[in-house]
């Protein structure tokens, strides 16, 4: 999980939430939570002078199975200097147990999706910004690394020092929704010296959803069935999530994806497809493409660690380009 710092309300409240760009609605686990709330910090909506009950009830659901209920409120909401004034968040009175301690480091979760997907009805925090005048570019870059320090979201712009300028490339977004973009196609190495194995291109229907809040690349089970197809050793593992893989950690070096997008080819690392042996004491390594999905992929943390992103709201565009 990649986690950032928020405030809410006058005076300010602090929370740590998850940005995730495959969802659209703010969500805070409030006072008034039960104990499945236990061990965030919680937003109390009586201390806030801003603070105003909509006097709506809300259940949001999200793509891992976590769940939560609560109550709509609107308050000014604090992200990376910029404020969101009156913005709609939902205050949590039950997490589901993806989103309890220890489980989830964070104390909730802001969406940067499009206004067609919020629960709420309601503009989502970034789109509120861009109707108050408070950004100067209607978009925002995305670092992801799992070195401390490495990672950054910038809000209203992208920052070029973190990125090959020359190899940025644009996509339009092809519904206003999720991040959905099209992929011109998915490879990997063939084994003991044979071709390349595709296993997307764009005769096939290759529509890839940019999410920052999923952890792996996700597809089909066909497409996960032959991307492992001949690889010695390759197993679903049940135990670790519907349609997760494993490889030999000895080999998962040599079956590593292409993806490619508006023309150019980006490789996904060793370190960060290989997430790490499935126990302490095997020999094959969980494999960060799965199956268990749709025809549309889900392009996670996985493939997003490789590249920086830009979400270009404006445009309706996303970008990537090589790291610096």
């Amino acid at each position: 999980m990649w986690i950032g710092a928020i405030s809410v309300g006058t005076p300010p409240q602090n929370f740590t939430v998850i940005f995730d760009t495959g969802s659209s609605d703010l969500l805070l686990p409030s006072t008034s939570c039960n104990s499945t709330c236990n061990g965030h910090s919680l937003y109390d909506p009586s201390q806030s002078t801003t603070s105003a009950s909509l006097n709506k009830s809300f259940s949001l659901s999200y793509g891992g199975g976590s769940t939560a209920t609560g109550e709509l409120y609107s308050d000014n909401v604090l992200i990376g200097g910029y404020e969101a004034k009156n913005q709609t968040l939902g205050a949590a009175v039950s997490y589901s147990a993806g989103f309890q301690m220890p489980t989830f480091d964070a104390d909730g979760l802001l969406g940067l999706g499009f206004p067609q997907i919020s629960v709420y009805g309601q503009p989502p925090v970034f789109q509120t910004l861009i109707s108050d005048g408070a950004l100067t570019q209607s978009l925002f870059g995305v670092a992801l690394s799992s070195v401390p320090g490495k990672s950054e979201l910038m809000i209203g712009a992208a920052d070029t020092g973190m990125y090959n300028q020359s190899s940025m490339v644009f996509m339009s977004v092809s519904l206003q929704a999720y991040w959905q973009i099209p992929m011109d196609g998915l490879t990997r190495p063939g084994l003991n010296n044979s071709g390349e194995v595709v296993i997307a291109n764009k005769t096939s229907y290759a529509q890839a959803i940019i999410d920052t809040g999923t952890t792996l690349i996700i597809t089909s089970d066909a497409n996960a069935q032959k991307y492992y197809a001949g690889v010695p050793g390759a197993e679903v593992v049940s135990s670790l999530g519907s349609g997760v893989w494993s490889v030999p950690c000895d080999s998962i070096g040599s079956i590593l994806p292409t993806i490619s997008f508006g023309g150019s080819a980006f490789t996904v690392s060793s370190s960060t497809f290989n997430l790490g042996k499935v126990s302490d004491n095997s020999t094959n390594c969980v494999a960060g493409l799965a199956g268990g999905g749709s025809d549309y992929w889900v392009i996670g943390d996985v493939f997003l660690q490789n590249v920086y992103t830009v979400f270009d709201v404006g445009n309706s565009r996303v970008g990537f380009a090589e790291l610096s």
